[in-house]
């Protein structure tokens, strides 16, 4: 099967990114050719390109800059023509914004697949996105799908749940200076509000409240400059709740799953969650998971079995999701060996690949017959 893979900008961002970097690392082993159309250089395309991946970038610029837009669909429309993909999979919104017009330019309008990232909202780009033609919508999880299912028009959509690669030794040499007498209790994600780690640093200062000690440690930074004014305000937060030396913040990492190893238990406060990467990388590893009860996380935590689901992402919801593993550490390790057990028999890189390209063969069969998927 030939795919070319819309792609919006050269650096590896967060989940979506590394989701798709997992399925191309795949791809050459199960017989798949894959070809990436970047918006935008960095060092993503050019990596892919020096490991032996088909890149083409076009600079499209920003989206409000509407001059770059015909000359940037030209342009796919043409590449489009001469590669004859059997699917074009466009990986977010904004790129089936640009994808979907060159694919009907090239005549190939059918082959279209656009790749749900989140949970949409209604929002003017998803609502945008979902009004082009598309053959089909992926999604990561039931929620997502079902609040595609509300835009209109109503497009095929199917589910590939995601997966990740567990490097061995991942869990690491990376040092920290960390407390041995207390729980380190982790979150990951760049910093923004909707990751919510203020929310976990509000939880903490609940739990010491109840006495638990414990040590909360950020991984992230604000990478790309995405909210410079969150990211700032997070220090101010723990000296006013008064965590000095509670809290250890990395900055910016490229790679978490080192410092995921440190960690006895792992929150993740979005809410809602489209999936929750992070939240696999710890199960991989035996570390036991917290997440809010919406959206992705609540499809595939069982709330004290393979991990504990918050009501919501308040505080106070937060602290009384973490509570019993703060106090017990047999219930870490159960919760961890549990968590571990199903990410094995569901989560990995392979498991998500063989679901992604199976899902893609079944729509490039329909497609070539003009029949839905």
């Amino acid at each position: 099967m030939r795919v070319v893979v819309t792609v919006p900008w050269g650096e590896r961002l967060g989940g979506a990114e590394a989701i798709l970097q997992t399925v191309l690392d795949c791809s050459r082993e199960m017989g798949q050719q894959i070809e990436l159309v970047f918006f935008a250089d960095g060092p993503w395309p050019r990596h892919l390109a020096e490991t032996g991946f088909m890149v083409t970038v076009i600079n499209a610029g920003r989206m409000r800059e509407l001059y770059r837009w015909a000359p940037t669909v030209v342009h796919l429309a043409r590449l489009l023509r001469d590669r004859k993909p059997d699917v074009i999979l466009n990986w977010s919104p904004k790129t089936q914004l640009y994808g979907s017009l060159a694919a009907t330019l090239a005549g190939m309008r059918e082959r279209v697949v656009w790749w749900q990232q989140g949970i949409p909202g209604g929002g003017w780009l998803d609502r945008c996105a979902t009004a082009l033609p598309a053959g089909a919508i992926g999604c990561y999880g039931d929620a997502a799908k079902e609040a595609q299912a509300r835009l209109r028009p109503s497009r095929p959509t199917f589910v590939v749940q995601p997966g990740v690669s567990v490097q061995e030794g991942a869990e690491s040499d990376i040092y920290l200076d960390l407390p041995g007498d207390a729980i380190v209790v982790g979150i990951v994600g760049r910093l923004q509000p909707w990751k919510g780690q203020d929310r976990v640093l509000r939880a903490h200062a609940l739990l010491r409240q109840r006495g638990c000690k414990v040590h909360t440690l950020v991984v992230g930074g604000d990478a790309y400059g995405l909210s410079p004014e969150y990211a700032g305000s997070l220090s101010a937060l723990v000296t006013a709740l008064g965590l000095d030396g509670e809290v250890t913040m990395t900055g910016h990492v490229d790679d978490a799953r080192p410092y995921i190893g440190h960690m006895d238990v792992l929150v993740n406060a979005s809410d809602p969650e489209p999936f929750g990467i992070v939240l696999l990388e710890a199960m991989a590893v035996g570390v036991p998971v917290v997440a809010v009860d919406s959206g992705g996380p609540a499809e595939f935590i069982e709330s004290g079995r393979t991990g504990m689901l918050a009501r919501s992402g308040d505080p106070n919801d937060l602290a009384e999701a973490l509570e019993p593993l703060l106090q017990s550490v047999e219930l870490r390790r159960t919760i961890g060996g549990a968590g571990h057990e199903c990410f094995m028999a569901q989560f990995t890189h392979t498991a998500m690949c063989n679901r992604m390209f199976t899902q893609l063969e079944r729509f490039a069969r329909s497609s070539r017959e003009g029949s839905a998927p």
